[in-house]
């Protein structure tokens, strides 16, 4: 079935360059089309939460229990065949000076990422892309990120693609609360070497790459 492309947009890590950063950054995209069956089992098992007495407004994976968190995961390992997942690493101190400043930094990065997740939406078959991020509290920020991603989408999409960006609260949509799901456990594998909660979304991860002070890029494909 063609019609709209969402593609839900997280980051993992800081963008402190310093002793006391993150190691690494990262930025993820969670592909979706309608209808959204995994996003209903979101608000079955939300609701379940508050009848067992658990105050659960929305789900923040860095944040939430851990019983809640792994049954999160439960339900996204449910829906693989759902989401297609991309991935972009940066080991932040093999980076080029150059690229450091926020300004530049997430924009690139963010464009380098959508080359791969878009493309691969395209193959699927879509008439409109729609990218949702979470608010972006900086006006600064926002205007940049907003350029990165018109930008990729030009370049990338049909002339004749309708496309838009969003950004909304991550409480609003359950689109972008599995995204924020998906980024930390695939940032939880490169910052501490730990899988568990990676091994439950691998299977709709179609590539991880890692962007390397030269500013080329390793592809690891999942396909």
């Amino acid at each position: 079935m063609r019609g709209c492309a969402y593609i839900f947009l997280d980051e993992s890590g800081n963008f402190d360059f310093g002793p006391n950063g993150t190691r690494y950054f990262l930025l993820s995209s969670v592909g979706m089309r309608r209808p959204f069956r995994m996003l209903q089992a979101f608000d079955d098992y939300r609701h379940d939460c508050l009848e067992q007495g658990r105050n659960v407004e929305y789900f923040h994976c860095s944040r939430d229990r851990g019983e809640v968190r792994r049954n999160v995961f439960n339900v996204i390992a449910g829906y693989m065949n759902e989401i297609h997942i991309h991935s972009l690493l940066v080991e932040k101190a093999r980076i080029n000076p150059s690229l450091r400043k926020n300004a530049r930094f997430y924009p690139e990065m963010l464009g380098k990422l959508l080359k791969v997740a878009i493309p691969h939406e395209l193959k699927e078959g879509a008439e409109e892309v729609l990218v949702i991020t979470d608010m972006i509290p900086v006006n600064r920020k926002r205007q940049a990120v907003e350029k990165a991603v018109q930008t990729t989408l030009i370049k990338t999409l049909p002339p004749s693609m309708r496309y838009r960006v969003l950004h909304h609260q991550s409480r609003s949509h359950y689109g972008l609360q599995v995204a924020d799901y998906c980024c930390w456990a695939i940032f939880r594998k490169w910052q501490k070497g730990d899988v568990r909660y990676y091994d439950h979304i691998a299977p709709a991860l179609r590539g991880e790459f890692e962007v390397l002070v030269s500013e080329a890029t390793i592809w690891r494909d999942e396909t």
